[in-house]
């Protein structure tokens, strides 16, 4: 019987980051059985708990997604009367989202469960790994937002920094 030579080669990152927030979303989901939310509902509940008054753009970010999709998840919170909009009195143009007394409630419910979420994921690292860790995972997000950017531009068409006069 010949014995199969397995494949050495490393697993691409995008592979493991990909794997690393399969993981993180599973096992999230899997505990908040129940609750009527999703693992994203969770996490902007969570941010909302934690920051307060957050405008929409400024929980996006924090969130690392694009305000549509924070939009529609906050209309979603603010049917089932988790979330409300107030006008921010120090910036007319600036609305804050804040928990309503229902949503402050199950976000005390839900806020340990984000802790030990927390706990899991760096759990074995010492302080400078995680250092690293954050810069990197950073690192690969603005090299995803470049990359995002030069796709919008049409096949064959220079960078901007490419481009001679």
């Amino acid at each position: 019987m010949i014995a199969m030579r397995q494949n050495t080669a490393p697993l691409p990152l995008g592979l493991l980051v990909a794997g690393a927030r399969r993981s993180i979303k599973q096992a999230v989901t899997k505990r908040l059985r129940g609750q009527r939310l999703s693992h994203q509902q969770f996490w902007l509940l969570v941010a909302l708990h934690e920051r307060p008054g957050l405008s929409l753009r400024q929980l996006a970010e924090r969130q690392h997604m694009d305000s549509p999709t924070a939009s529609r998840i906050l209309d979603l919170l603010a049917r089932r009367g988790l979330v409300r909009m107030e006008d921010d009195p120090a910036d007319r143009r600036r609305r804050s989202i804040r928990l309503t007394p229902r949503g402050t409630g199950l976000a005390r419910e839900i806020h340990p469960l984000a802790l030990r979420t927390r706990e899991a994921i760096q759990a074995g690292f010492n302080e400078a790994e995680k250092r690293a860790l954050r810069a990197l995972l950073q690192r690969i997000i603005a090299n995803m937002r470049r990359f995002e950017k030069d796709g919008r531009r049409r096949p064959g068409e220079a960078s901007p920094a490419r481009r001679t006069l």
